[in-house]
């Protein structure tokens, strides 16, 4: 039977819950290996009783300047966390895609800590909160930061999926109308781009569990399927079957998926002679 909605939010506690206690564990650990950094670790993790906490501290510190103080920061961020929850649980999913998914990362203070792409994904999903209250000066205010401190740029219209990485996230740039799905892994230099400079829907919909690889540009309202693949340097401006790989300038269809979730894998070999 499908989960109510009751069973899903307990789930999604429990999960953060989980995740919250690792990280606990992982910043002591990190404290004792390395003191001089026991302070930042203490004010950054280990002083809080909980995730979300944490995460509006994090987010706070990252956002911060001259126009909106660390407190001020904070303020809006624990606003936005208490009037979506969702934005939590949304954070620990982004997590955990990062820990399964990079090789690089050793554990979850890695992406907390330090991964832009990580920080710019949560600075956007307050700044996203932001936009729907009608708050839209803030919430361009939030977006200018991400760009000044991370290099990438995601207005704050856009919505985006849980469980999504930005892997490096340099000069990534997401456009207004564009929707990104759960579980979608996102390389840097990606553009998900709109045409025409009407104010209409103009921007990509990408599916659930898709991989586009670095330097991909997506340009125009049209879709990519669940669990399709966009190779590197490809330039898309024709729908994406679901399942399927794409590659090349204008990209085209070079056949399928060998797997059912690239974004997962991260699995970006093209199929034997589609080149």
């Amino acid at each position: 039977m499908p989960l109510t909605n009751v069973e899903t939010a307990v789930d999604a506690r429990t999960g953060v819950d989980k995740l919250w206690a690792r990280l606990r564990v992982e910043a002591a650990s990190a404290a004792a290996e390395e003191p001089i950094l026991a302070s930042f670790l203490n004010a950054a993790i280990l002083r809080h009783d909980k995730f979300a906490h944490a995460l509006a501290y994090r987010i706070a510190s990252k956002m911060a300047d001259a126009q909106l103080d660390s407190m001020l920061a904070r303020d809006v961020a624990e606003e936005a966390i208490e009037g979506d929850p969702q934005i939590v649980a949304q954070a620990a999913a982004d997590m955990i895609a990062v820990d399964e998914r990079d090789p690089a990362c050793l554990s979850l203070l890695q992406p907390f800590l330090y991964f832009k792409g990580y920080h710019a994904l949560q600075a956007h999903r307050i700044a996203h909160w932001l936009w729907m209250q009608g708050r839209q000066t803030l919430a361009f205010h939030l977006q200018s930061r991400v760009g000044e401190r991370f290099g990438l740029d995601i207005h704050p219209a856009a919505r985006i999926g849980s469980g999504v990485m930005f892997d490096h996230a340099t000069s990534v740039v997401i456009g207004e109308t564009a929707v990104v799905g759960d579980d979608c892994s996102i390389l840097h230099e990606v553009t998900l781009g709109g045409t025409g400079a009407a104010h209409e829907d103009r921007h990509p919909k990408i599916g659930k569990g898709v991989l586009i690889g670095a330097g991909a540009r997506v340009l125009g309202n049209i879709q990519v399927g669940d669990g399709a693949r966009i190779a590197a340097g490809s330039v898309v401006l024709e729908p994406v079957p679901a399942g399927c790989t794409v590659a090349g300038v204008p990209a085209k269809i070079v056949g399928k998926c060998a797997c059912k979730e690239p974004a997962k894998s991260m699995d970006q070999s093209l199929p034997q002679g589609s080149g």
